[in-house]
Parts: structure tokens; C-alpha cells; sequence
């Protein structure tokens, strides 16, 4: 069973991209699903990320909050700015350019992690900079979501503040807590984690594909370009600025794929609950999921190749 759990989490990428296309071809399978079921899956990757984290994770904020700052601001600036570049570059309709703004004001994702180390890139300051940008991610994703696109789409800021509360943080302190209370438990359970994470990602990006399958066969790869590009220029932009501020390789490595990398079921969830107007704006999200994990495998690799030059 371990290792079948470690193989799903390995190819975490292949699971969600297969996930995917199978929603593409056969929607009707899970367009029965109710989209609200995506906010209880991510909250089971949310408590997965809690039962993992330990209290030491965040030492680095105290030991090192230049390295921390740093990360948090380029991820809170770089993307979201990407994001309404993009949108507005390729002249998206309301609901994409909102998807895709949302994708751009969410924390990082669970998955630069697991990259970061992949590509041996500064692990510590990777998890550091997860917990931190989600922990701000309640006042940061709707407030900056406001300012980027609050002008043309109506943006409840404590709703979303609320809704992240729920569907992020909640689910994170009790991941947290059963930790506390239970390690033994939590030590096992954490080498079936990645695979549970990692399937429930799959079915977010498949219920979601499934729902918008037609208008995507329709016209979508305008979106997919812009998805692509959001990521690898937030990874470019992310080396960059470690660069520019001559920080050691494996920092600038860290900096990179946790600004590229982005918690886009989150995205996903926001735009089902409180833009229901727009359907399409839960479709970036998806997008985003499949891409930025085949990505970070080849940005792992290339790193990795860098280093044996």
C-alpha cells in the first residue's frame, strides 16, 4: 500500500493531467457532482498540509524573516500583477480574467514543496513561505482580488476572507491539533498523505473540467496559453528577483517555485462559491493545477541538471 501511495504522489502530475482529459472526454460522469463537493476536497488537502506541518516549520519566520519577507512580498506582488497583465494583454471576458486574477492572489501551493526538494532548492524556506502566505491569504486573496479586479466584477472581500477561514485555515489548526494530540497516529498516516492530497487535487481539476467541458472544447486554448505563461514567467520572475538580490542558489531555487507555483484549487473553490455569475472563472484554476505540477517536474529536473554541469 505504501508504495502504490508513494507512486500516486511521484506522479502527481500524470494523475491530474489523465484526470483531466478523461473529464474532457466523458463530462457527463461527473457533471452529477455538486461544485460546493470541491470545497470539502480542498479541505482535505488542508488538513493533509496541517497534519504535515510542525510549529519548528515556522522557526525560519524568527531565524530568518528577511529570506521569508522577501519570498512573501514577491509572491504577493509578482503574480497577482502577472495575472492582470495577462488578462488584460489577451483581452480575456470577465469571468476568465477574474479566474485568472484569482489564481494570481492565492498563497502557494502545497506541491512547491515537494518540488523545492526535488530540485534541491532551500527546503526550509520553501515550507516557511507556504505557511506564511497562507496564513495571510485570508486578507491578502480578497483584498488584492478587490484591487485587481473589483472594477468590473462585484467582490465580496468578507466573504472570501470567511470562506478562506473555512476551506483553508480551519481545516489546517485541526490538521495541527490531531498532531498534537495523536503523533504516533500522524506518523503513519503522513506516508499516505501525498496520495490522498494528490487524488483529491485529480477530482477538484476533473469535477471542474467536467462542468465548463464544452466551452473549453469550445475555445479554450487562448486560457490554456495564458495559464502557461502566468506560471513560467511567476517561476522566471521568482529566480530573478533572488538573483537580483544575491541570494545563494538554493534560495533563489525556493523563491521561484514557491512564487510559480500557486494554491490554484483554492482559486477554484473562491470562483465556485462567490462568483457563480461567472463560471468560467473556476476554469483557469483547473488549468492551473494540471499545468504548474507538470512544470515543477521540469523545473526539478532542469535545476537538478544545473547542478551535475
Amino acid at each position: 500500500m505504501k508504495k502504490l501511495c508513494h507512486f500516486i504522489s511521484e506522479y502527481m502530475g500524470i494523475l491530474v493531467l489523465v484526470a483531466a482529459l478523461l473529464a474532457l472526454v466523458f463530462p457527463n460522469v461527473l457533471q452529477q457532482i455538486r461544485p460546493t463537493v470541491i470545497n470539502y476536497l480542498l479541505g482535505v488537502v488542508m488538513f493533509g498540509m496541517g497534519l504535515t506541518l510542525n510549529l519548528l516549520d515556522f522557526k525560519i519566520v524568527f531565524s530568518r524573516p528577511k529570506d521569508v519577507i522577501i519570498g512573501c512580498l514577491a509572491q504577493f506582488t509578482i503574480m497577482p500583477l502577472l495575472a492582470w497583465g495577462l488578462a488584460s494583454a489577451f483581452q480575456l471576458d470577465e469571468a476568465l480574467a477574474l479566474g485568472v486574477v484569482l489564481v494570481g492572489c492565492c498563497p502557494g501551493g502545497t506541491a512547491s514543496n515537494v518540488i523545492t526538494y526535488l530540485a534541491k532548492g532551500d527546503l526550509a524556506l520553501s515550507v516557511g513561505m507556504t505557511g506564511v502566505s497562507t496564513l495571510l491569504a485570508p486578507f491578502m486573496t480578497p483584498l488584492l482580488t478587490w484591487a485587481l479586479a473589483g472594477k468590473s466584477v462585484n467582490v465580496n472581500v468578507v466573504g472570501m476572507i470567511l470562506s478562506i477561514f473555512w476551506v483553508v485555515i480551519l481545516p489546517i489548526v485541526i490538521g495541527l491539533t490531531v498532531k498534537w494530540i495523536w503523533p504516533k497516529f500522524t506518523e503513519k498516516a503522513t506516508d499516505y498523505l501525498p496520495a490522498i492530497s494528490s487524488i483529491a487535487i485529480a477530482l477538484i481539476v476533473a469535477i471542474i473540467i467536467a462542468a465548463n467541458a464544452s466551452k473549453l472544447l469550445a475555445g479554450g486554448l487562448v486560457i490554456v496559453l495564458v495559464v502557461i505563461l502566468h506560471n513560467l514567467c511567476g517561476l522566471s520572475c521568482g529566480y530573478l528577483i533572488g538573483r537580483l538580490l544575491g541570494l545563494t542558489e538554493p534560495k533563489k531555487r525556493a523563491i521561484s517555485i514557491e512564487v510559480g507555483m500557486q494554491n490554484s484549487g483554492l482559486a477554484s473553490s473562491l470562483a465556485t462559491i462567490h462568483f457563480a455569475a461567472y463560471p468560467l472563472a473556476t476554469i483557469p484554476g483547473a488549468i492551473f493545477s494540471v499545468w504548474h505540477n507538470i512544470s515543477g517536474a521540469m523545473v526539478a529536473r532542469l535545476y537538478t541538471r544545473k547542478n551535475k554541469a
